[in-house]
């Protein structure tokens, strides 16, 4: 890893920077995937997948068959891990619930809001090298929670033509009603335009590539709401002196065996600590399995040392991580000043591995700096609030006048003919 010494403010900006390609660099591969699947459909969506994934499938429709047959290959403890797991998102989950808020805002004047499920919803599963079963459990979870009629889960096939069975067990306990194998752009196209085999949805779901990430961003562009642009992963960890090194070593490792372009920063108020987490880096990569792909994104990272707490925040919420951990001896001032951050775990006993599977708080989050508008997936992610109102006769006597004077002075009349017919019955 690189490491930075005191970086001046106005560099902050290029040292900060992703080692992602631009949506200008894959846009019109998207485009051109999205208008063959718009011509040809399916068949369009198996010759991508021949071409991508290496494998001709005679039916990209997961069977009950095979979902049987999944489940009873999970070894009984994994099993037991996903349902502990799945019980913890579910209980974080449903307390995000709120009930109907109502109000009269004026005599005769009724409005409230209430929610209600988005109808279809597509769930993007990453396989590859590391097929996210626990991304299963993240987007299903609340959707069922939430009431969504059409779950449509999609996931790259293996060379076999499978899907890893821990995807399909954990897709057919939360509730999915319909499971494809196909990944990448084409799948994001399925799930946008329909074929026959692939249902059209409302919103689209999950992380994936720079591939997939900006073929999310471009189904926007076709009515298709997506949860927020989510890429390659990114951690960045905050610590000093009373940090211990091999631990915040061992999470920059588990973010970085994501993928090649996944990105981990330290920011230390503590050369000592650099030094040490430095070398611990090393001894740690060394027995991973995942080593060659660590190797490439730690080489994309950075260790920065600054001056003192106040800049590091700054430079924090400038960067806006997708995973920000806290290992220092002022914890509450991160806390409280963090603006910008996809998920925050603080203290030396709250490894992001946690929030990644089992603590119940959800890790589809926004990337590449994008917290700095975007939340994580949340149950209200898969709801729409919808308002209502009701006005009696005292009501529309109370705020018609209002009515009328606003839109005469914006040149609606029709707006105020709507309420000068209904006044002149009421007077």
């Amino acid at each position: 890893m690189q490491i930075i010494n005191n970086p001046n403010k106005i560099d902050w900006l290029e040292i900060l920077k992703r080692p992602t390609q631009t949506v200008n660099d894959i846009e019109g591969t998207v485009t051109r995937v999205f208008q063959d699947v718009v011509a040809r459909g399916d068949a369009a969506i198996k010759e991508y997948t021949v071409r991508f994934d290496g494998v001709d499938l005679e039916s990209n429709i997961v069977s009950p068959e095979e979902i049987e047959a999944a489940v009873k290959t999970v070894a009984e403890p994994l099993k037991n891990a996903i349902k502990k797991a799945k019980q913890n998102i579910e209980v974080f989950h449903r307390a995000q619930q709120t009930s109907k808020v109502e109000v009269e805002t004026t005599n005769g004047v009724s409005c409230w809001q209430e929610k209600r499920p988005i109808e279809k919803v597509g769930l993007y599963i990453p396989g590859g090298t590391a097929p996210l079963f626990s991304t299963v459990l993240m987007l299903a979870v609340p959707a069922q929670i939430a009431g969504c009629k059409e779950i449509v889960l999609c996931s790259p096939p293996n060379k076999k033509g499978e899907l890893a069975p821990e995807i399909l067990f954990a897709a057919n306990l939360c509730g999915v009603t319909k499971i494809i194998k196909v990944g990448g752009i084409q799948a994001v196209a399925g799930l946008t335009f329909g074929t026959e085999s692939i249902p059209q949805v409302y919103k689209i779901f999950g992380p994936g590539n720079q591939f997939v990430t900006v073929a999310k961003q471009l189904a926007t562009k076709h009515g298709v709401a997506i949860d927020m642009p989510a890429g390659p992963s990114e951690l960045l960890v905050v610590a000093d002196k009373s940090a211990n090194a091999a631990y915040i070593a061992s999470d920059l490792l588990s973010q970085a065996e994501h993928g090649t372009d996944s990105q981990v920063i330290l920011v230390s108020t503590s050369n000592d600590i650099i030094e040490k987490v430095s070398v611990e880096i090393e001894k740690q990569l060394e027995v991973l399995p995942r080593k060659a792909i660590a190797e490439k994104a730690i080489a994309n990272s950075k260790l920065i040392y600054v001056e003192n707490h106040e800049v590091a925040l700054e430079m924090i919420n400038e960067y806006g991580p997708e995973h920000f951990i806290i290992c220092t001896e002022a914890n509450d001032f991160y806390v409280d000043g963090i603006r910008n951050a996809g998920s925050v775990f603080i203290g030396d006993y709250t490894p992001e591995s946690a929030g990644d599977y089992a603590s119940g708080t959800n890790h589809t989050l926004p990337t590449n700096g994008f917290s700095k508008a975007y939340s994580g997936v949340n149950l209200d992610s898969f709801l729409k609030q919808m308002t209502f109102q009701k006005i009696s006769k005292e009501g529309l006597l109370n705020i018609g006048e209002t009515i009328e004077l606003m839109a005469e002075a914006e040149g609606l009349q029709a707006h105020k003919n709507a309420v000068s017919i209904r006044l002149k019955d009421l007077k």
